[in-house]
């Protein structure tokens, strides 16, 4: 096994001195690009300017009343988000951050489980959260017991709704008359510090507990992984309630005093990566994938495939002799995303090994990790020195990886072990015992580590599909060979009875740009894009052995209901 040698982190107990530190030594260096001052550019806020935020609003919130009770935070990526979580967690209580996707019944179910007592919520779930208010106030019975409605667009206190700006000015008076209570709060890293819901791709969701320290072990150690620099900005784009967000995305840049860039949306990528100047970008497989067609398709629309086929084959030889020239030689591709881009890491399901080897010839270092919300959230991720690109990664420092259950193909259930596992579900002993068994977090992901101690996922354990004979069949796996033509966008695998036996069955959504494209002399109709499709799909399965041949297609008009991380609601497909 190759001897690693990892970078240098430097030593953090709580967010709250994380954020005091980095504002000391990054203060006058800017924290975060954001437009939501109403402005059609960026804004620069300071690291200082961050750091008084905090204080105004954290002092503000213990003057309200709420100190360690649980406060809700809605609403999009944004500056006052962060300004909020960041107040909640360093000293003020508990910080359940919510999806505000999610429909109104579901929000108030996630309240009324955290015993949530304040709602810091953005103006674009307004309308959602004072119909919540109107309805609580109303029924006597299902009483939320809900304080506070922090409106972060209000412009003007009223009853229980408080507007985020008057509440900060609020803690700006009281500092400033010598309240403390704020500033010089302790906090208790073994504590309860944050409530997650997960996204129930399988299941129900579940409430995760996690603490400060879960918390602070995950971004120290995983930057003794990946060498993010102070100097990087990183683009906002996936979910911040989402802990890869938060903690990756959001927490790691201040940890590294690092520039954060709020996305627009997915519309918006590579404009708002251009105006930021982003040089890293967290996201998931499917992102990176249609940013990697986009990137060829420039390329042959300019009849240049076989110039820049040839200029890869000749930079990645002098790459090996020590000359790097690929920043310019493809100095066009770096200009179209801003010119300083430099890592893309992907998250939350595997991605192409074909892309992130795709990129990395283009000069652009493409990596992939591994989590859950329960491992705050990384498990194990590939390091930017040293990686594989069809594994998952290596196990995050300081922590330790099991397979349990093997079967003769050496493939069972990947187990956790360390300071990254969460404290147990919220209220829920019975989940708690069935997922923590000796200090060991059993993920639910099936897989297998090789000689070098990467892990490797086949697939979910709920999912697995089994035939006749007893041979596992993993979705996953199917799933990633078919979403490799370019005749297919996305695809769902799964299994339908067949007589004492199943047939494997694919729901598959076309790239119908491309097949336009390929076809635009002589269109297709729907029968005959599906005789091409199904004729893609047969040889695919000459390439795999006979019991996990997908028997049967469907091709979808309509998108698959996905998670705000982008991955399919498996579980909700399949029950309609």
């Amino acid at each position: 096994m190759k001897k690693i040698n990892y970078y240098k982190a430097r030593e953090i107990v709580d967010l709250k001195e994380m954020l005091e530190t980095s504002c000391k030594m990054y203060g006058e260096k800017t924290a975060f690009y954001t437009k939501e001052f109403g402005s059609d550019t960026y804004q620069e806020i300071k690291f200082k300017t961050l750091l008084e935020d905090v204080n105004c609003l954290g002092t503000a919130l213990i003057n309200k009343g709420l100190k360690n009770k649980k406060i809700a935070v809605i609403g999009e990526n944004r500056y006052n988000w962060a300004c909020a979580y960041l107040a909640i967690m360093c000293g003020t209580g508990i910080v359940v951050p919510l999806d505000r996707m999610l429909p109104k019944e579901e929000i108030k179910i996630c309240l009324q489980r955290a015993h949530v007592s304040a709602i810091i919520y953005s103006g674009k779930v307004k309308e959602v959260i004072e119909e919540i208010a109107s309805e609580d106030e109303n029924n006597s019975e299902s009483k939320l017991n809900i304080e506070y409605y922090i409106g972060m667009d209000e412009k003007q206190s009223h009853d229980k709704f408080l507007s985020y700006s008057e509440l900060k000015e609020e803690g700006k008076k009281l500092l400033e008359d010598g309240n403390t209570e704020f500033i010089n709060s302790k906090i208790n890293i073994e504590d309860v510090a944050e409530i997650l819901f997960t996204s129930g791709t399988t299941s129900k969701s579940k409430a995760v507990m996690l603490s400060q320290k879960n918390i602070m072990f995950n971004i120290r150690n995983h930057n003794m992984m990946i060498n993010y620099k102070s100097e990087d900005v990183f683009l906002s784009f996936l979910p911040i309630h989402h802990v890869y967000e938060c903690t990756c995305g959001f927490l790691t840049p201040i940890y590294k005093g690092a520039a954060v860039a709020y996305c627009e949306g997915i519309k918006y990528i590579q404009e708002n990566m251009k105006e930021a100047h982003v040089s890293v970008f967290l996201s998931v497989p499917l992102v990176f994938e249609k940013m990697y067609r986009k990137i060829w398709s420039g390329i042959e629309k300019q009849n240049k495939t076989k110039l820049v086929k040839n200029m890869i084959k000749l930079t990645n030889a002098l790459d090996k002799v020590g000359i790097h020239l690929k920043r310019k030689v493809f100095k066009n591709i770096y200009d179209e995303f801003g010119g300083k881009v430099r890592l893309f890491i992907a998250g939350a399901a595997s991605v192409n090994a074909d892309v992130s080897a795709g990129y990395r010839d283009l000069g652009i270092t493409a990596i992939q990790g591994y989590g859950l919300s329960e491992c705050s959230p990384i498990v194990a991720v590939n390091m930017d020195v040293y990686s594989k690109d069809d594994a998952l990664g290596l196990p995050l420092v300081g922590t330790e990886l099991k397979i349990a259950d093997k079967n003769a193909e050496g493939i069972g259930e990947i187990c956790t072990k360390g300071d990254h596992v969460m404290l147990g579900y919220y209220e829920d002993e019975e989940a708690t015992k069935n997922a923590i068994k000796d200090g060991w977090f059993y993920t639910g992901d099936l897989g297998y580590i090789d000689e070098d101690g990467f892990v490797y996922m086949t697939g979910r354990k709920k999912n697995v599909l089994i035939s006749k004979n007893g041979k596992n069949v993993y979705p996953e796996e199917l799933e990633e060979i078919l979403n490799n033509s370019n005749y297919i966008s996305e695809s769902m695998v799964y299994s339908k009875s067949k007589g004492d036996d199943i047939k494997i069955v694919a729901d598959i959504i076309v790239d119908k740009e491309y097949i336009e494209k390929l076809f635009k002399d002589s269109p297709k109709t729907k029968e005959e894009i599906k005789d091409i499709i199904w004729k893609e799909v047969k040889r695919m399965n000459q390439t795999l052995v006979p019991y996990k041949h997908i028997t049967e297609i469907n091709i979808r008009e309509k998108e698959f209901e996905k998670t705000t991380t982008l991955k399919i609601k498996r579980y909700m497909e399949l029950k309609n």
